[in-house]
């Protein structure tokens, strides 16, 4: 199958992947890649980390700065709009599945 289609289908998976742990526990975007890996998804941080910042803009995430050993981490948490996002996504992911 081609690639792009895919991509573009999994795009939306990692969306929900991302608002599932963002609102289980606060998340940072290499520990966000490596549990992205271990579901087979292949992606830089160059393709993650403006996923991560739409996702703020959109005002699905907040980020707050944490200094960790000297470096500053970015840390995000799903806010309650990206909460609201995430269940009428699950809703449908469920009804889609039944379905198929």
């Amino acid at each position: 199958m081609d690639n792009k289609v895919l991509r573009k289908l999994f795009l939306g998976f990692i969306h929900i992947h991302i608002l599932h742990h963002a609102k289980e526990e606060r998340i940072y975007g290499s520990w966000m890649l490596e549990e992205l890996h271990e579901h087979g998804y292949e992606m830089s941080a160059g393709t993650l980390y403006p996923i991560l910042h739409g996702m703020e803009k959109d005002g699905l995430l907040s980020k707050s700065e944490v200094n960790v050993q000297g470096k500053i981490r970015k840390y995000y948490r799903a806010t309650d709009k990206g909460e609201e996002v995430l269940d009428e996504a699950r809703a449908k992911a469920y009804e889609l599945f039944k379905e198929i």
